[in-house]
C-alpha cells in the first residue's frame, strides 16, 4: 500500500516551510509595514505567494478542491520540486521512458538522482514486462510518464497507466503538458482514486503563455501541503498571476484558438504525406507533428537557411524533425519549402 510518509524524505518531513509575510496576513489592509516593501510603485507589492486566485478558478474548471493544486514556475518546477521531496541525493532512482522530454533527465542529475530509461517498443507504447522488475525496487521513488508524449506525439494506453499507478509504490508523475489538444481525457478524474497519482500540466502551449512560466500540479492534499512547504515563497510573479487570471477569464477564446490549431493540424499533416521527401508522419495528439526524412540533418539546416526553425530530433528518434503547428502562413511557408529540399540518403539505420 502506498504511503506518503515512506516516500518524503525525512529532511523534508521535519522542514518548516518559510512563513512569509502575505502568508501570516491574509486579505485587505489600508496600510501594509510588514514585509519591508518599498511604498513607491506599481509593483511594489509581493505577490500572493499561495495564488489563491488562480486556484480558485482553476477548481472550478477542473473539479477539484483547490487544495489539491500547486502552481509552480513553469512545469519544470513541478519536475523538480518532486525530486528534492520525494529523492535522496546519490541513493533514490527515478524512471521514465525514452524518447521523452529532456528535462526528467536534466533534473535528476542537478539532484544527484539516477534516472532509469527504459526505451518505449517501435510503436512507442510502455514495454511493461521491461518495466515490472523495477516496480519492486525500494530505492525506486519517482515514475514520469509523459502522454501526450513529447517528441513522439502519442499517448499511452490507459490501461498500461492504471496498471502502473496500482502496483507502483512510489510517485507516478504523468505529464500533461500537451492533454489540452488530445482526443484523451486528463487523469485528473482519477485523482481521488491513487494517492501517489501528480499530474503536471502547464500554460505554456494550448493557453498560449509560454512566456509566463506558469505550470501546475494536481495531486492529493497530502502532496499539495508538502510541495507548499518546499517551494520558495513568491515564486509566481504579480504580473505572471494577473496574466494567467485573464485567459482563464476568456475560456471561449481559449477554445476558438485551440481548435485552430487543431484544424491546421489536419490540414497539415495531409500535405506533408503529399510530399516525397517525408518518409513519415507520425499520429500525434499534442500541437506537433513527428516526421521521418531521408536525412534530417540535412532537411533541418536547409530550413534554417530558409529562416524556418524546426526541432531536429534525430538523437531520440532516428532522421526525425518535430514541427510544431504554427498559424496558416507559417505552416504554408514551412511547405513551400520542403517541397524543393533535395537532400542525400542518410546510411543510419533506424533506432525502432
Amino acid at each position: 500500500m502506498f504511503s506518503l510518509e515512506k516516500i518524503v524524505r525525512p529532511n523534508i518531513q521535519k522542514l518548516k516551510g518559510y512563513s512569509s509575510a502575505r502568508d501570516e496576513f491574509k486579505g485587505e489592509a489600508e496600510v501594509y509595514l510588514d514585509a519591508n516593501e518599498n511604498p513607491f510603485g506599481t509593483l511594489n507589492r509581493y505577490p500572493d505567494p499561495q495564488q489563491i486566485a488562480i486556484k480558485e478558478r482553476l477548481s472550478a474548471i477542473k473539479g477539484v478542491d483547490k487544495n489539491q493544486i500547486f502552481i509552480g514556475n513553469g512545469s519544470d518546477e513541478v519536475i523538480d520540486v518532486a525530486f528534492r521531496i520525494f529523492c535522496e541525493p546519490g541513493k533514490d532512482k527515478a524512471l521514465t521512458f525514452i524518447p521523452s522530454y529532456g528535462m526528467y533527465s536534466v533534473s535528476a542529475a542537478i539532484n544527484d538522482i539516477e534516472l532509469i530509461e527504459l526505451p518505449l517498443a517501435p510503436d512507442f507504447q510502455i514495454n511493461v514486462e521491461e518495466l515490472n522488475p523495477y516496480l519492486k525496487d525500494e530505492t525506486l521513488k519517482l515514475i514520469f510518464i509523459c502522454s501526450p508524449n513529447n517528441p513522439t506525439g502519442n499517448c499511452f494506453e490507459d490501461k498500461t497507466i492504471q496498471y502502473i499507478l496500482r502496483e507502483f509504490k512510489g510517485i507516478v508523475i504523468i505529464d500533461e503538458a500537451y492533454i489540452d489538444f488530445s482526443t484523451e481525457e486528463s487523469y485528473i478524474s482519477l485523482l481521488n482514486d491513487y494517492p501517489n497519482l501528480i499530474i503536471s500540466q502547464t500554460f505554456s502551449k494550448a493557453w498560449g503563455l509560454a512566456g509566463v512560466r506558469v505550470g501546475v500540479a494536481y495531486a492529493n492534499s497530502a502532496i499539495i501541503e508538502v510541495y507548499n512547504k518546499v517551494k520558495p515563497p513568491y515564486n509566481i510573479s504579480t504580473l505572471n498571476q494577473e496574466a494567467v487570471l485573464k485567459k482563464l477569464d476568456n475560456l471561449a477564446q481559449f477554445e476558438i484558438e485551440k481548435n485552430i490549431i487543431l484544424n491546421e493540424k489536419v490540414k497539415l499533416e495531409k500535405q506533408l504525406q503529399e510530399i516525397e521527401l517525408i518518409k513519415k508522419v507520425y499520429p500525434s495528439e499534442a500541437n506537433f507533428l513527428l516526421i521521418e526524412v531521408s536525412n534530417a540533418n540535412e532537411v533541418y539546416n536547409q530550413l534554417v537557411n530558409q529562416k524556418i526553425i524546426t526541432r531536429n530530433r534525430s538523437n531520440l528518434v532516428n532522421n526525425c524533425l518535430r514541427i510544431t503547428i504554427g498559424s496558416e502562413i507559417e505552416n504554408k511557408r514551412l511547405l513551400r519549402a520542403l517541397q524543393f529540399i533535395d537532400v542525400p540518403l542518410s546510411n543510419v539505420e533506424s533506432s525502432f
